[in-house]
């Protein structure tokens, strides 16, 4: 433990404890502000790391997603292929269809000359057929006339008459012949006509599917060509796809090398950080051996005046205990209730209550102590500040920066300077550190403190920041 200094007994004989003070407290200050900037550049480069890994998973998931893609466009290129193949197929076997309806099209239309031709046959042959019937009728005139002149020449015309008869009987068939002649070609007249009518209908379709045949070939080619594209244009897009696949890869390869570079600088960064804050630690040191074995320091009036204080603190804890203000179990409970819609984050304690009435008498009165005094506030040993000077117990807003400035207690400053702060034992702790003032602010200063002791057990210490 390092005693407390008895500043009445300096001597001008300790003129290296002084110097060795003072140089110890500006290395500390030199090296705090290096550990500060450390700090930051470790930050920065710790969110460029999760920024990398970011990235990378982006660029891995590009990776997935592309191969995805290029697979995709190899399945549609095979169908567009195949599809290509069986449209070409149908095409033809359409086309060759076509052809034949068009020459069965061409066929009908024909059919309409045909049944006239056929018309012109059978008035034709009715004609024939009359001119039939009317000599068939003037020979059976013929046959009568000379039946009569063979009866009257008697027995000499008996041979004439049995011409005559067989002529007359002849004639009497022919006439009877031609009028069932007569009676067919009239029914295949109506038969005729019927069919011409089929035939106009039939010939009216014919002209139709004629012209749809033409459209069906002309938008089964327009089909066929715009499958031919398609199949062209997925060829270009697979082969765009691989290029693409091609960049992303080399990308991939050299962002991994950069990232490799990135992380081994950052590890480098934080291991600097890590041997800087060491160093701090050591200059602390430094400076408590010096004063502690009497150098001279300005310090020296706010190392007193903290000790005097922290007693004070603590003897009042230990009273509120005596006089059933607070339980012990209360006063060092270390379980914290948020506070809703705090930003930044506050909390209540078991204790904060207690410590809001009894704290701000010792710690408003340590602000005049001196005016390089900035803050005066006891935490625990979890770095929770529960009662702050009132200048910076304003009540929260809705700007984030503003409350990092003004509405400090009820926070948990669990930081290495609040930690070191609330579990030191020794009489005072010196720490020199930047203080986090919001909106990117530091302020180099100074902190003081004492540990609080309860009946024999820590509680926490009394911070005292100033400025040099």
């Amino acid at each position: 433990m390092i005693p407390t200094p008895d500043f009445s007994d300096a001597t001008p004989t300790d003129d290296r404890l002084d110097k060795l003070s003072k140089s110890a407290s500006a290395l500390s200050f030199e090296i705090v502000e290096i550990a500060g900037v450390l700090d930051q550049i470790d930050r920065n480069t710790h969110e460029q790391v999760q920024s990398l890994e970011t990235v990378r998973g982006g660029a891995n998931d590009m990776l997935v997603g592309n191969k995805k893609v290029r697979r995709a466009i190899q399945a549609v290129t095979a169908t567009t292929q195949e599809t290509l193949a069986t449209v070409e197929r149908s095409v033809e076997k359409i086309q060759s269809a076509g052809e034949r309806t068009q020459k069965l099209a061409s066929w009908v239309q024909s059919l309409d000359q045909r049944v006239t031709d056929v018309e012109a046959t059978l008035h034709a042959a009715q004609n024939n057929n009359d001119d039939i019937s009317s000599i068939a009728s003037q020979v059976n005139i013929l046959a009568i006339n000379a039946k009569i002149e063979a009866a009257r020449a008697g027995d000499a015309g008996l041979g004439f008459a049995v011409v005559a008869e067989a002529i007359n009987e002849l004639s009497r068939k022919t006439a009877a012949a031609a009028l069932g002649i007569s009676e067919s070609i009239l029914m295949l007249t109506e038969w005729v006509d019927d069919l011409r009518g089929e035939a106009v209908v039939a010939a009216e379709d014919a002209a139709n599917v004629l012209s749809e045949a033409d459209d069906t070939d002309f938008a089964l080619s327009g089909i066929a060509e715009h499958v031919r594209m398609i199949n062209s244009e997925a060829k270009q897009i697979q082969e765009n796809a691989s290029n693409v696949h091609g960049a992303i890869d080399k990308f991939d390869q050299n962002f991994h090398t950069m990232g490799g570079a990135l992380e081994n600088s950052a590890q480098g960064i934080h291991a600097v950080r890590e041997r800087a804050n060491a160093l701090v630690d050591g200059a602390e040191s430094m400076v408590q051996t010096s004063i502690s074995l009497g150098g001279k320091s300005e310090d020296a009036q706010f190392i007193q005046y903290i000790q005097e204080i922290a007693a004070d603190v603590s003897a009042t804890f230990e009273n509120g205990i005596s006089t059933g203000k607070i339980s012990k179990n209360a006063l060092f409970n270390r379980q914290y209730q948020q506070i809703g819609g705090s930003n930044p984050a506050q909390f209540m304690a078991a204790f904060t209550s207690f410590t809001d009435r009894v704290l701000p008498p010792i710690q408003e009165a340590a602000l005049e102590f001196d005016p390089r005094v900035v803050y005066c506030a006891a935490i625990d040993t979890n770095g929770y500040l529960p009662t702050h000077n009132l200048k910076f117990s304003q009540p929260q807003g809705p700007d984030f920066d503003w409350n990092m400035a003004n509405c400090r207690n009820r926070r948990i400053f669990d930081d290495r300077v609040g930690l070191k702060a609330g579990n030191n034992r020794e009489p005072f702790l010196l720490q020199v550190y930047r203080r986090d003032m919001g909106n990117c602010e530091f302020v180099m200063m100074k902190d003081l403190s004492a540990p609080i002791v309860v009946q024999g057990r820590l509680w926490g210490g009394l911070r005292l920041a100033y400025t040099t």
